[in-house]
C-alpha cells in the first residue's frame, strides 16, 4: 500500500511539473493581422506566429484560447488562461493590474477612417472598440465616443453612417481603407501607448522566459522579418 501512495505521490508530481510548461495563449481573434480565424477556424496571424516561436525559445508549450476583447484582462486574472498576446498596447492603467513583458511591437500610429475627406475630431462621433487605448483617446477628445465589442462593429458603424470615423491601429485600418473606395484614412496620426506587449498575471515567473526570448528574437532579427512579413515594408520595426 505504501509503495502504491508513493507511486501515485510520485505521478502526481511529475503531472505537475509537466503542467508547468504548458502556457495557455489568450488572444482575441479578431484583429488582423496581428490575430484572427482563419479558414480552418483556427488562430492565426502575427501574434500566433510570435507566440508560438516564443514558447520554443522559451522551452513551453502553447495552448491557444480565444476569448472576447471587453473581458480579456479579467479572465487572465480569474486563471482561465496564463497570457494575453492580442495586440495589447502597454499602458500605466493597465500595468497596475498585470504584468507586461517588453514590447514586441513598437508604438505605431492610430488612425481615423472615415468616408470624407472633411473630417474634424472636433464635434465629430468617433467610434472605438471598448476598453482601448483608442476609446480612451476619443473619451478625452471631447468628441463623441461610441463603443463597440468587436472591431468589425467599429467599421460597420461609419459604413452605415452611425459614426463619422473610426480610431484604432493604423495596421488594423489600412488594409480595409485600401480595399473599400468609400472608405479612407482621415484626419492626422496619433501616437499613443508604449509599443505591445505581452500580460501575465502579477509575480508570474514566465514574464522573464519571455521578456528573455524576445529579446533573443530582437538579437537575431527574426522578430523584424516577422514584423515585416505581417505588416509590409512601410511597418515599424525595432
Amino acid at each position: 500500500m505504501k509503495h502504491l501512495i508513493l507511486t501515485a505521490s510520485l505521478f502526481a508530481l511529475a503531472a505537475g511539473a509537466a503542467s508547468a510548461d504548458v502556457v495557455r495563449m489568450g488572444t482575441e481573434g479578431a484583429y488582423p493581422p496581428y490575430n484572427f480565424i482563419n479558414d480552418q477556424g483556427e488562430i492565426a496571424g502575427f501574434e500566433r506566429d510570435l507566440g508560438d516561436e516564443l514558447c520554443a525559445r522559451a522551452q513551453l508549450t502553447c495552448e491557444w484560447v480565444k476569448n472576447d476583447w471587453d473581458s480579456i484582462i479579467p479572465n487572465l486574472t480569474s486563471g482561465n488562461y496564463d497570457t494575453i498576446i492580442a495586440g495589447m498596447s502597454i499602458t500605466e492603467e493597465r500595468e497596475a493590474i498585470v504584468d507586461f513583458t517588453q514590447a514586441y511591437f513598437p508604438p505605431a500610429s492610430s488612425l481615423f477612417m472615415g468616408m470624407s475627406e472633411d473630417f474634424t475630431l472636433e464635434g465629430s462621433v468617433v467610434a472605438a472598440q471598448t476598453n482601448t487605448i483608442q476609446a480612451g483617446y476619443i473619451a478625452a477628445s471631447g468628441a463623441t465616443l461610441i463603443e463597440f465589442a468587436t472591431p468589425d462593429e467599429t467599421v460597420a458603424a461609419v459604413r452605415n453612417g452611425e459614426a463619422d470615423a473610426v480610431f484604432a491601429d493604423g495596421d488594423y485600418l489600412l488594409p480595409i481603407a485600401n480595399e473599400d473606395a468609400d472608405l479612407m484614412i482621415v484626419g492626422e496620426p496619433v501616437q499613443l501607448g508604449g509599443g505591445v506587449g505581452m500580460a501575465l498575471r502579477e509575480g508570474d515567473p514566465r514574464r522573464e522566459a519571455f521578456d528573455a526570448a524576445i529579446t533573443s528574437m530582437k538579437a537575431d532579427g527574426t522578430l523584424n522579418a516577422l514584423i515585416l512579413q505581417w505588416f509590409g515594408a512601410d511597418a515599424a520595426t525595432f
